[in-house]
């Protein structure tokens, strides 16, 4: 994958599909979040789907809670690819999840993507953007962002200022900031140098790649929503329906 002047999508992605869902009850007794149904598609084909649409021929797919539902609900499919990164004996977390993978991603940048995240693209699917505006010279992270006041269902106090180049400040803990991460970017294998072992937070990683200027992030095209509980399940189908 080369930069913004020659540009090049990811051929490979991890789909992070290995969360409790705790927060998704009563589903999560028996069904994975991740297989959770809006507007008659699984949460996680929604994700899988644009990866595929953008060329991306390879996605990992962590399991752990419900994991045998998850794959077997994977087993059919063909594009992209599915190898799936088993962690039933373990959860790693977000970041250990990924750097458990990475020798199945290859040695080049790779989309990221939330196996619970749903949006609509605007006019340029956010995949190309994202793919389109990595430079991995200056960049070991590119998040795509959604404001905090036009997202369906989110009502915190947001993750990110963005600076006029695109550089990313973390919220302070009493802060407001216009930014919410919204569960997909583009990796460089640069970010996990000397990463932690064992579980621990992606987030730990992106503070890392921010004190050194190394994260930047791009505001969706479209609407992101944040479908973390089953009344969020309930305003996405009907957001989906009344922008059918």
């Amino acid at each position: 994958m080369t930069g913004r002047g020659n540009v090049m999508m990811p051929k490979s992605a991890i789909v992070l599909a290995a969360g409790l869902g705790t927060r998704m009850r009563p589903y999560n007794g028996h069904i994975p979040k991740p297989l959770v149904v809006i507007g008659g598609k699984s949460l996680i084909d929604y994700g899988l789907d644009r990866l595929a649409d953008a060329g991306v021929e390879r996605a990992v797919v962590n399991v752990h809670h419900l994991a045998d539902a998850v794959e077997r609900h994977l087993a059919s499919r063909q594009r992209p690819r599915i190898v799936i990164s088993d962690e039933r004996a373990a959860l790693l977390g977000t970041g250990g999840g990924i750097a458990k993978a990475l020798p199945e991603l290859g040695g080049m940048p790779f989309f990221l993507v939330n196996s619970d995240t749903l949006w609509l693209d605007g006019v340029k699917p956010n995949f190309a953007r994202l793919a389109e505006s990595f430079d991995p010279a200056a960049m070991d992270a590119l998040l795509l962002l959604a404001p905090t006041t036009d997202s369906l269902g989110y009502e915190g106090r947001g993750d990110f200022t963005m600076l006029p180049d695109g550089r990313l400040r973390r919220r302070a803990e009493h802060e407001v900031v216009p930014f919410i991460y919204a569960g997909a970017a583009i990796l460089s294998p640069a970010l996990f140098a000397n990463a932690p072992a064992g579980a621990f937070p992606l987030t730990r990683l992106f503070d890392r790649a921010g004190e050194s200027g190394r994260l930047f992030g791009l505001r969706i095209e479209g609407i992101w929503m944040h479908v973390g509980t089953p009344e969020a399940v309930a305003a996405a189908e009907a957001a989906l329906a009344a922008m059918a």
